[in-house]
């Protein structure tokens, strides 16, 4: 009898997870009303575990090391299964400081990528504009990843629920509620949906929850106080269209900082650029100020931007934990939880899927995913 994986979550980390599965041979359903709605829809797509480095949080640079190593195969495997487009770039990616003060920053973040074992070459400021010639000639540093790659999260996710459904997963447009052991059997789970349906779940499947914010609201399967310490992350992400006659403005991708604030700018194969960096907790929705201050700085580093159609202004909620790590783990036989990536979900999406697989199938995981476990930030406990 084949086993089945039930995922609870349609955004890219369960819709990758998905697919893995049934590369492992399971049958696969997937429980979401609204799949690639959620915070995979705002994302940017950076493949970019060197330019991710974020100080004093060591423990996310080796997920992020081999998340990215295995994305390359990932894709080639999903574009298999699908001709829609994945969006995926290697062209690399620039570090650029706008003035003095950034150039400094830049310098010691460059010290920092190379403490942490990770490919970064410093550029003259002549070198970078001899790359993307769209380059302010006001920047005042540089640096080049060349390993540092990025998809377009609309388009690769599409690819990826277009692949899994052709691959005869059953998709389910409902909202889970609840995972509960079943009285009459230690062994046997119930799933319960906002429809009042229900899903049992024996002890050779497996139920992997991957709601992304959502996660926080499915009860049942702990006692006392929720142990996914869950919070909503919002950004701002803007996306215009530049005129064919300076396509393509940039080939890379963009990073920098202005005045100490973080930018960066993504060019698509479409023509359209996205452009982002804000983080908040204050609402969730696109707030005016960060659309300037996007804008602003965005043509302060590529001063042809200021010629772009704008096209939209979007904000995202992304699951961020107390630690900034995710919650992935199996917390007990049959039941996984992969989430709180926060603004690390795309590029980790290939490790999360994979490890999903391997907790499911009592395969050896990475020894980088330790601090992740899903009960780290609890004072309750599992109900079993």
């Amino acid at each position: 009898m084949t086993a089945h994986a039930l995922v609870i979550g349609g955004g890219i980390i369960g819709l990758s997870t998905c697919f893995e599965f049934q590369d492992a041979g399971f049958e696969v359903t997937l429980i979401d009303p609204d799949p690639i709605s959620g915070a995979t829809h705002h994302a940017g797509g950076m493949l970019a575990p060197t330019a991710e480095v974020q100080y004093q949080q060591q423990a996310l640079v080796p997920l992020m090391k081999e998340s990215a190593q295995l994305y390359p195969d990932l894709i080639r495997r999903v574009t298999q299964y699908t001709d829609l487009p994945t969006g995926y770039r290697t062209e690399g990616t620039l570090l650029i400081g706008a003035d003095r003060a950034d150039a400094q920053h830049l310098t010691e973040l460059i010290d920092y990528i190379k403490a942490e074992e990770l490919d970064i070459e410093a550029l003259t400021t002549r070198q970078a504009r001899q790359l993307e010639p769209a380059l302010s000639p006001r920047i005042t540093k540089a640096a080049a990843i060349d390993g540092d790659h990025q998809l377009d999260p609309r388009l690769f996710a599409r690819a990826l629920f277009d692949a899994v459904l052709a691959r005869g997963a059953q998709h389910v447009r409902d909202t889970v509620t609840t995972v509960t052991t079943i009285a009459e059997s230690a062994t046997h789970q119930a799933v319960t949906l906002n429809s009042g349906a229900q899903f049992e779940v024996d002890s050779s499947d497996v139920i992997i929850l991957a709601a992304g914010l959502g996660a926080a609201k499915i009860t049942g399967w702990f006692e006392g106080e929720h142990p996914l310490q869950l919070r909503p992350v919002y950004g701002d992400v803007l996306r215009v269209r530049v005129p064919e006659s300076l396509q393509p403005l940039t080939t890379r991708v963009i990073r920098g900082f202005v005045e100490d604030r973080p930018i960066y700018v993504i060019p698509r194969a479409d023509g359209t650029v996205t452009i982002g960096a804000t983080s908040r907790e204050d609402q969730p929705h696109p707030r005016t100020s960060a659309i300037h201050d996007l804008l602003r700085d965005a043509i302060r580093v590529v001063p042809g931007l200021e010629e772009t159609e704008f096209l939209e202004a979007t904000c995202g909620a992304r699951p961020g934990t107390p630690d900034d790590l995710p919650y992935l783990g199996q917390v007990r036989r049959s039941l996984i939880v992969s989430t709180g990536y926060f603004r690390h979900g795309i590029l980790l999406a290939a490790l999360g899927a994979r490890t999903a697989v391997q907790l499911a199938t009592g395969q050896q995981t990475s020894p980088a995913i330790a601090p992740c476990d899903p009960f780290r930030h609890a004072t309750s406990t599992l109900n079993v």
